[in-house]
């Protein structure tokens, strides 16, 4: 970022951050929707203030790490086990549905079967971002309702992995087959053995020194950023070490404390995240594929709470709370811009669709947070009726 200090970006960030902010809360809108404008006002494309968000975007990630990471901490294997029947229904029946909805509409708009079905792919999946950070903790880790979210959530993020793997070895010269292979090696290999590490090391150290708040920190995120690492040396992503970290400690008692400590240091990250995103976004390029980004939009965030209810229905869940999660899925994914960018540099889809991916994301964005904010219980409400941490 020549030019540009991280203080002097970080100023940017949180001081415009906070003062947008504000006037979002007095127009009742969602915090997510102030982090993304004051990042596109802020960027290139705007004002210039930042002339590069790529670093901003690198340590953003840090925040989608350590929410996958959370992720894993709140999900132990026996309460994934009860739900993965149910989940694996609902998952796949929904990605097909969205996929082939996203496909259809691409190609009436005139893209190429290949963009079309690059399109139906970003579809598929819901924002484990916005489904998490909008999620009060007690419904995470007591209700049925954050057991089926996550579960749901952490199959779409299998499936968007698996499609980021395939996508890069379509502009490599090394086989997709046998990368294929590889992972199905090595996630299990890394999974294992996470978990024998998890309960003969990290467990004993827990216990031996629990009342060193500081040292407990200090070894959950050295677990997690070691893990993510090291699953990004073997050829995974950082995303899926960083979630297997957290799943090898969810069933440790100190999970629930682990995972309430390092709350304050994902919301850091990731208000960086959704400032990366506005800041990454040309503005000026909106126009020639509004119409088609703004269908995808609506087909997402109408359809997805109509199609997640009826499934959820279909596996006898209660109305009520069919009808709750299905609003809280109903946007496309921020997987759906890493495959935007990953199809890209693979030459595998054009510049046009890549921006109509970017452009129908942050709408769906928008709009399905102002929704879920002003109709259910969220951390960030500005209702004091419906605000619960």
């Amino acid at each position: 970022m020549a030019g540009e200090s991280i203080l002097y970006t970080i100023f940017l960030i949180f001081t415009g951050a906070s003062i947008l902010a504000t006037a979002t809360l007095f127009a009742r809108q969602s915090l997510l929707v102030a982090y993304i404008a004051v990042g596109l006002l802020a960027g290139p494309h705007v004002s210039g203030l930042i002339s590069d968000p790529a670093l901003i975007a690198d340590i953003a990630n840090v925040g989608i790490i350590f929410l996958l990471f959370l992720l894993g901490l709140n999900l132990e294997p026996a309460d994934l086990k009860k739900l993965m029947r149910e989940a694996t229904v609902v998952t796949l029946l929904s990605c097909l549905v969205f996929a082939l909805a996203g496909f259809v509409i691409s190609m009436s708009f005139g893209l190429s079967p290949t963009d079309s079905l690059v399109i139906g792919c970003t579809m598929m999946f819901s924002s484990t971002i916005i489904g998490l950070k909008l999620l009060p903790t007690s419904a995470l880790h007591h209700q049925r309702m954050g057991e089926i979210i996550v579960s749901i959530l952490l199959l779409q993020d299998i499936i968007a992995v698996t499609a980021l793997l395939f996508l890069e070895q379509l502009g490599s010269e090394s086989s997709a087959l046998i990368d294929f292979a590889g992972m199905l090696v090595l996630l299990p290999l890394i999974s294992v053995s996470a978990y024998y590490v998890s309960t003969h090391v990290l467990s004993r150290l827990f216990s031996k020194f629990d009342q060193i708040s500081e040292y407990i920190f200090l070894l959950t995120v050295g677990w997690c950023m070691g893990l993510a690492e090291l699953a990004h040396a073997v050829g995974l992503s950082h995303e899926i070490g960083a979630f297997i970290a957290g799943v090898s400690l969810a069933a440790n008692p100190i999970a629930r404390y682990i995972a309430e400590s390092l709350k304050p240091l994902r919301d850091f990250f990731l208000i960086m995240f959704f400032f990366g995103l506005g800041a990454g976004f040309d503005i000026s390029r909106v126009p020639e594929v509004f119409a088609l980004s703004l269908t995808l939009a609506l087909a997402a965030v109408i359809g997805k709470p109509v199609i997640f209810k009826l499934l959820l229905r279909r596996e006898k869940e209660k109305r009520r709370l069919a009808g709750e999660i299905g609003v809280r899925l109903g946007q496309i994914s921020e997987f759906a811009l890493l495959v935007a960018v990953v199809a890209t540099a693979s030459g595998v889809i054009t510049e046009r669709a890549s921006m109509v991916v970017q452009t129908a994301t942050i709408l769906t964005f928008v709009m399905s947070s102002y929704w879920i904010v002003q109709r259910y219980p969220t951390p960030i409400a500005v209702d004091d009726k419906l605000r619960r941490d």
